[in-house]
Formats: structure tokens, sequence, C-alpha cells
């Protein structure tokens, strides 16, 4: 017998993809390994936009490597959590990147903080374009 508490006010789920889905997808990137090297005690995640976007070095650009890029994103990550009000889920955050050999440019996101998995509720942080849900 089902009670209450069985389903949501909307019903059963009908399909849920997973975090381990889109990691195994390529839909995110797990940059935990540096989000603990910047003091992020949290399992971190970029979305592929925020990858391709701000981490991956565009062809012909100089004087820029993942590995740079991917500590610029999660420490600036670490600085809007360490300014952010105590119990938002929703962070800006904002940097400058170099996408081509002239000036950086101001790059806004937003970081959330969720569930880790649907079966796993740690948390966990996830920085998106302000466009991404």
């Amino acid at each position: 017998m089902k009670t209450p508490e069985d389903s949501s006010l909307f019903g059963e789920v009908i399909y849920a993809y997973t975090r381990k889905q889109a990691l195994a997808d390529g839909v995110q990137v797990d940059v935990s390994t540096v989000a603990q090297e910047a003091g992020i005690k949290y399992p971190m995640f970029l979305t592929r936009a925020v990858f391709d976007t701000y981490v991956a070095v565009p062809e012909g650009v100089t004087g820029q490597d993942e590995a740079g890029r991917t500590w610029d994103l999660v420490w600036m990550t670490r600085f809007g959590i360490l300014r952010a009000r105590t119990g938002v889920d929703r962070i800006p955050v904002a940097l400058y990147v170099r996408n081509d050999d002239r000036a950086a440019r101001l790059v806004k996101l937003i970081a959330t903080c969720g569930p880790l998995d649907v079966d796993d509720p740690q948390p966990s942080i996830t920085l998106m374009m302000v466009d991404e849900d």
C-alpha cells in the first residue's frame, strides 16, 4: 500500500537522468580533485558548456592551458562561496577569461549546490552557464 510520502505531488518519477550518466555521457565534467586542492570540500562538476567554452583552450590562443583555466574557475567559485549568504543554493561566479589573444573578458556563471545524485543526497556543486538549469 502506498503512502503519500511514496510519491511526490506530481506522481511517480518516470525517468531520471543521473549525474553518473551525465559524467559517462560527457555532459558534465568532474573537477572534484582540483576543488579539494582549492579548499572546496564538496564534489564539484562543470557542465559541458562551461568546460568547452572556458576550460578548453581555443585554437591559436597562446599562454593558456586547461589546468590553469580549470583552477581559475574553481578558485573563483570558492571565492563566490565564501562571499555568499548562508543558506543560498545558487551563487554568482564572475571571472575574466581570455579566449583569444586580445584582452580577457568578464564571464558570469552560476554555481549551484544540490544532491550529488538522485540516490545520493550528499551535497555537490555544479558550475554552469547563467542560462543553464
